[in-house]
C-alpha cells in the first residue's frame, strides 16, 4: 500500500494540535482527520479516534505495525514542513 497523497489543513487557533491531515492510499482510499500534534518531544501523528460511551478516546484507524507507523508518519510531518517551508502554511 503506498501513499499517494498527503493533504494538510493548518488549525488557526493556538496550542498544541498544528494541522489536521487527510492522507490517499494507492489512490483510492482515503483517511481523514489524522491530527498533527506539537508534543513534548516534537510532532508526531495522532490517528482519528471517537470518543466511546465510557469516556475513553480510540483510534478507528490506525496502522498495523510500527514500520507502517513510520513511513505515514515521515510521509505527513514531510509535507507538513514542506509546506511550513514553502509558505503555504503558517506555524
Amino acid at each position: 500500500m503506498n501513499i499517494t497523497d498527503v493533504r494538510i489543513r493548518r488549525m488557526e487557533e493556538e496550542g498544541r494540535l498544528k494541522a489536521i491531515v487527510s492522507v490517499t492510499f494507492d489512490g483510492e482510499f482515503v483517511v481523514h482527520d489524522m491530527k498533527i500534534i506539537d508534543g513534548d518531544n516534537g510532532l508526531f501523528v495522532a490517528m482519528p479516534s471517537r470518543k466511546s460511551s465510557d469516556g475513553v478516546y480510540r483510534d478507528i484507524a490506525h496502522p498495523i505495525n510500527s514500520t507502517m507507523r513510520a513511513a505515514l508518519q515521515e510521509a505527513i510531518l514531510e509535507r507538513y514542513n514542506d509546506e511550513l517551508a514553502a509558505g503555504t502554511i503558517e506555524e
